[in-house]
C-alpha cells in the first residue's frame, strides 16, 4: 500500500456539515492507499477535531478571508509539522485562495487537484445560463438586479414566489414583495451587488457529484434524489438514481469545460425538463454516499493528483438509500485545551 498524508478541511460535522469527514472516511476505505488524515479546522468546537479514530492530527488555520499570507504560512507550518503530501479543500470560501496559490503550494511540496480560476468562476449565478446552454439543461427565469427599481421590475416580470440569491452565497425564497425586499437588502449588506432574482421551479431535487480529470474526462459520476432535507437545506435522506439525461449533462459539463477536480451540480427535475440551479466546485457534504455505492471519488481524486492509476468502474445501483444521523462523542478535555492553546493536537 502507498502511504499518503492528506490534509482535509471542512471537518465541521454539525447541523450544517462540511464535506471533510465524508472525504476522510472515503479515503481511509480505499484498498490501495494507506492514509494519514490531517484535519484542517477553523474553530476549536468543530466535531472532527475529536474524532480521533478517523482524523489522525488536527491543526487550526486562520480564516482564508483574512490575511492570505498568514493563511499560507500556517499551511506551510502544517506541511513541516505533519509532512503532508496533498491538501483537499472542501469549503467554498477557501477555494479562491487555494486556486491562486496552487503553483506556489506545488513548489513547496503540497499537491492540489483543483479547478482553474476560470472554471471556478462558472459557479457564479450569472454564468449559469452559459453553462446550461452548453450542456443541454434549462435554467429558471432569472434577472440580475443592482437596484430597488430593478428588483421591483424583476418581481413583476417573474411573479411571486421567487428565489433571492447572492452571486455566490445565500439563497432565500420570498413569497411577498416585502420578503423579497428584506432578503435583497440583507444580501446587499453582506455580499454587495449584484443580486439574482430567480423563478421558483417545482419538481424533484436531484444532484450529481463527480470528479473531472482536467482534460475532459470523468473519473466518476453519481446522481441522487433528495428525499428529506434539513431546515438549512442539507440532505438528510436520499436515494441513488439513474437519470440518464442528468448524468449525460454532468458528463458533458466535464467534457465541455475540461473540469478539473470535484464538483456537484444541483438540479430540479420536472418531467422531461432539467433545470440547473447551482454549481459547487468541490465535494458536497454527502460525498460518502457515492463511496458507499462503490464510486470512491475522493480516492480517485487523490490518485489522479498523485499520478497513480485511477479505477475505471462507473456503475452503481439505483435505489440505494442514504441516511445521515447524529452521534455523541465523549472524550478528554485535554484535546480541547491543546487546540485552544497550541492550535493543534
Amino acid at each position: 500500500m502507498k502511504k499518503v498524508c492528506v490534509a482535509v478541511s471542512g471537518i465541521n460535522a454539525v447541523d450544517n456539515p462540511g464535506p471533510g469527514i465524508g472525504v476522510i472516511r472515503s479515503l481511509k476505505e480505499d484498498s490501495v492507499l494507506e492514509i494519514e488524515a490531517i484535519g484542517l479546522a477553523y474553530d476549536a468546537m468543530e466535531p472532527g477535531i475529536y474524532m480521533d479514530w478517523l482524523v489522525d492530527r488536527v491543526f487550526i488555520l486562520p480564516y482564508p478571508s483574512g490575511d492570505k499570507e498568514g493563511f499560507l504560512n500556517r499551511l506551510l507550518y502544517v506541511k513541516k509539522a505533519a509532512n503532508i503530501d496533498i491538501v483537499i479543500p472542501t469549503l467554498d470560501a477557501e477555494m479562491p485562495v487555494y486556486i491562486k496559490a496552487a503553483d506556489y503550494l506545488q513548489s513547496m511540496g503540497i499537491k492540489t487537484f483543483l479547478p482553474t480560476k476560470s472554471q471556478f468562476e462558472l459557479r457564479g449565478k450569472t454564468k449559469l445560463t452559459e453553462v446550461a446552454n452548453k450542456i443541454d439543461l434549462k435554467i429558471p427565469e432569472t434577472r440580475i438586479v443592482t437596484s430597488y427599481e430593478d428588483l421591483v421590475k424583476a418581481l413583476n416580470d417573474i411573479g411571486l414566489p421567487v428565489m433571492v440569491k447572492g452571486l455566490y452565497y445565500k439563497a432565500y425564497r420570498a413569497y411577498t414583495y416585502q420578503e423579497a425586499t428584506g432578503y435583497f437588502n440583507k444580501i446587499v449588506a453582506e455580499w454587495g451587488y449584484p443580486v439574482i432574482i430567480q423563478q421558483v421551479v417545482s419538481g424533484e431535487e436531484m444532484n450529481v457529484i463527480g470528479v473531472g480529470d482536467g482534460t475532459g474526462g470523468s473519473l466518476g459520476l453519481v446522481a441522487i434524489k433528495k428525499l428529506w432535507i434539513t431546515s438549512l437545506g442539507k440532505i438528510w435522506t436520499g436515494v441513488t438514481v439513474k437519470n440518464e439525461a442528468l448524468l449525460n449533462a454532468a458528463s458533458n459539463f466535464v467534457k465541455e469545460f475540461k473540469w478539473r477536480g470535484a464538483f456537484e451540480l444541483e438540479c430540479i427535475v420536472s418531467k422531461d425538463d432539467i433545470y440547473l440551479i447551482e454549481i459547487n466546485p468541490r465535494f458536497p457534504a454527502w460525498v460518502y454516499f457515492a463511496t458507499g455505492v462503490g464510486i470512491n471519488l475522493p480516492a480517485r481524486l487523490l490518485k489522479a493528483a498523485l499520478g497513480l492509476p485511477v479505477e475505471g468502474k462507473n456503475e452503481y445501483s439505483a435505489g440505494k438509500l442514504y441516511v445521515r444521523y447524529t452521534y455523541d462523542i465523549v472524550t478528554d478535555m485535554s484535546i480541547f485545551q491543546s487546540i485552544v492553546t497550541k492550535g493543534e493536537c
